[in-house]
């Protein structure tokens, strides 16, 4: 019975600590990827209180002296005070996601009980909160109940109970299947650290003594419940406030959690076990073994998840979509960028090179009407860049045979085309580029034996093909990105309010803010990058636009005017130090002057207007963003 015990203390422990790792690991990941969500700041805020309450109770055990283990109680109880604030702060933030915002008095009732949270700190810190420490508590030390407790019990029952009607009118707000669901998820989850926090023993405790098995079960349960269910609430609220696809919320949560939690505790539970059996086997209280078992624990923990996450990915989070996104993973995978190609071409340059005991040998590839140089190898002064271009003009090796040599000057050049895939066996196979190699005296290119230099040239050919038709998936990947992301937003926001989210204008990021403010002042006078900015959107623009005719492209170039005039200091314009921001952005985007005229007209190099230039921007899209503010305030 005894041993049956120790086991379970010995678990409970372990789930303990693993409680605490899993709500820490939650907290950093709402801080890390959308920090910015109330409704995830407000879940970050509980996670911190539990991770201050079961962190304090995990470093509890027979080896921590009386007045630590008071101290220890007072810390998990720091925690516990503004656990009900926390809650209803929680609540009120789902309550404005799903489209019912405060109208004041719901803020200042969550003001107020963080007040009160306060004022029973205060009376913790007093030491009025609690009586003395009964160390002799049975199953486990414990604070003497006072008549503050049992306010503070009844103020953290009434303070839960508005936090779930305010989770039950969030719930039928929710107008998407996703957002109910996600919702129940989520009031399952919070009652888990809700009712697994209060330390029950100060109620219990005759009941505990009687009946040590049944308490340490019990404890072991709620463990097992408060850290499964800190999960789900995690879960759930892992959508609030981003617009990446499911998958990858769902993806990127679940690497967090093998990573962290599982890995963490996982390894946390094995030292403990190999130190506490070291210990009954020969009283040792330290080994060799626990760091050993450690690293082990660590090693293969990580490996299996590196070995295993692709499988479980695949079949757990692609859902119906698994051959389009296997298809651009093996795409990433196999991707040939700018460095590999040019890796590549170096490779077939070397074999020309040791075949033909060529000087110099260089490939360059057609980019419209024009010819770049991409890869040479060898003697770089035999290559006139000057007047490298004009290989085109060779007679005939725009139209030539596929495997032509033709001469240009000191080199042999060998046309690169496409392959005859879908052509005509008469069509000339379009041109990709060219091999040019230096001339060799008594050497015959065109000889039979030279079917290895054709090899290498096809295989540069090859390359190039598919250079230009990774080209055209990049064009088409950004011209695809600006309508993805804002259907990916209207999606997201669509999942708790749809009205709102489908209606409502795409929001600005902050943080995008200096750039989209530069690309729309560098086409100010007319440009895609003014008509097509996604600052039409702003309601500073909507309103402006009245002014304007209803013309918001002449409404936005209106408030960036009024963004540069913002930078500018009083008084007659001079060039000295404290206009330099002005002068910049006045010379460069509203004059339309060059760089380099900019500069030299400011006395500075180039390399320091593009500094000033970006503190410039950076004043323009504050003034921008203080606008915004304003006109939404008075809508």
């Amino acid at each position: 019975m005894d041993n049956v015990l120790t086991g379970i203390r010995t678990l409970n422990e372990i789930l303990t600590a693993g409680v605490a790792i899993t709500a820490f690991s939650l907290f950093l990941y709402a801080l890390t990827f959308n920090l910015r969500n109330r409704v995830a700041r407000s879940f970050a805020t509980i996670m911190l209180f539990v991770v201050v309450i079961f962190t304090a109770e995990a470093l509890q055990n027979e080896s921590v002296p009386l007045w630590g283990i008071e101290i220890l109680l007072k810390i998990q109880w720091l925690g516990l005070v503004f656990l009900p604030a926390a809650y209803l702060h929680l609540s009120d933030a789902l309550l404005v996601t799903a489209g019912h915002p405060s109208r004041g008095r719901r803020r200042l009732g969550i003001r107020f009980v963080y007040v009160i949270s306060a004022g029973f700190l205060t009376l913790l810190a007093l030491g009025l909160l609690f009586g003395n420490l009964i160390d002799n508590g049975r199953p486990a030390p414990y604070l003497e109940r006072t008549l503050w407790t049992e306010i503070f019990s009844l103020f953290y029952s009434v303070a839960m109970i508005l936090a779930w009607i305010n989770f039950w009118r969030a719930f039928n707000r929710m107008l998407t299947r996703s957002g109910r669901r996600r919702m129940l998820y989520l009031m399952a989850g919070a009652t888990a650290p809700a009712i697994g926090s209060y330390p029950y023993l100060m109620y219990g405790s005759g009941i505990a003594a009687q009946h040590p098995l049944l308490f340490w079960s019990a404890a072991l349960t709620v463990n097992i419940f408060v850290g499964g269910l800190i999960v789900v609430m995690a879960y759930a609220v892992a959508f609030f406030g981003v617009s990446w696809p499911d998958r990858l919320v769902k993806s990127r949560l679940f690497k967090w959690i093998l990573r962290g939690p599982v890995a963490a505790s996982a390894t946390l539970g094995i030292m403990t076990v190999v130190r506490r059996g070291v210990e009954l086997y020969d009283g040792t209280p330290y080994s060799a073994l626990v760091p050993f078992s450690m690293v082990v624990s660590v090693l293969l923990i990580e490996h299996t998840i590196t070995v295993l996450s692709p499988f479980w990915e695949r079949s757990v989070f692609f859902g119906g979509d698994r051959d389009e996104l296997i298809l651009l993973q093996s795409v990433e995978e196999r991707l040939l960028t700018q460095s590999d190609l040019r890796q590549f071409l170096d490779a077939v340059l070397a074999g020309i090179r040791d075949h033909l005991q060529a000087p110099l040998a260089f490939i360059a590839a057609l980019d419209g009407a024009d010819l770049a140089l991409i890869t040479m190898a060898g003697d770089k002064k035999m290559l006139d860049l000057e007047h490298f271009p004009e290989v085109l003009l060779v007679p005939g090796i725009a139209e030539g045979d596929e495997h032509s040599v033709f001469l240009w000057g000191d080199f042999w050049i060998l046309p690169l085309r496409k392959r005859k895939l879908d052509m005509d066996r008469d069509e000339v196979s379009p041109l990709l580029g060219i091999l040019g190699i230096a001339r060799q005296k008594d050497f015959d290119v065109e000889s039979a034996e030279n079917e290895s230099l054709w090899l290498l040239a096809d295989r540069a050919a090859l390359a190039l093909e598919d250079r230009q038709l990774q080209q055209r998936i990049f064009q088409s990947l950004q011209d695809l990105q600006p309508q993805a992301e804002a259907l990916q937003r209207w999606r997201a926001s669509g999942r708790y309010d749809s009205k709102a989210g489908m209606f409502a204008e795409a929001e600005i990021d902050e943080g995008d803010l200096p750039s989209l403010v530069k690309d729309a002042l560098s086409h100010y006078w007319g440009g895609p990058k003014l008509s097509d900015s996604p600052l039409i959107g702003l309601e500073i623009v909507q309103q402006e636009a009245v002014e304007h005719d209803g013309n918001r492209v002449n409404a936005l170039r209106a408030i960036l005017r009024r963004g540069v005039e913002s930078v500018r200091p009083e008084g007659d314009r001079r060039f000295t130090a404290d206009w330099i921001l002005y002068n910049i952005l006045e010379l460069k985007f509203i004059q339309g002057q060059k760089v380099r005229d900019v500069a030299a007209r400011l006395a500075m190099s180039e390399a320091d207007l593009y500094r000033k230039q970006r503190v410039a921007i950076e004043s323009v899209a504050k003034m921008v963003l203080e606008m915004e503010s304003d006109a939404r305030k008075i809508e």
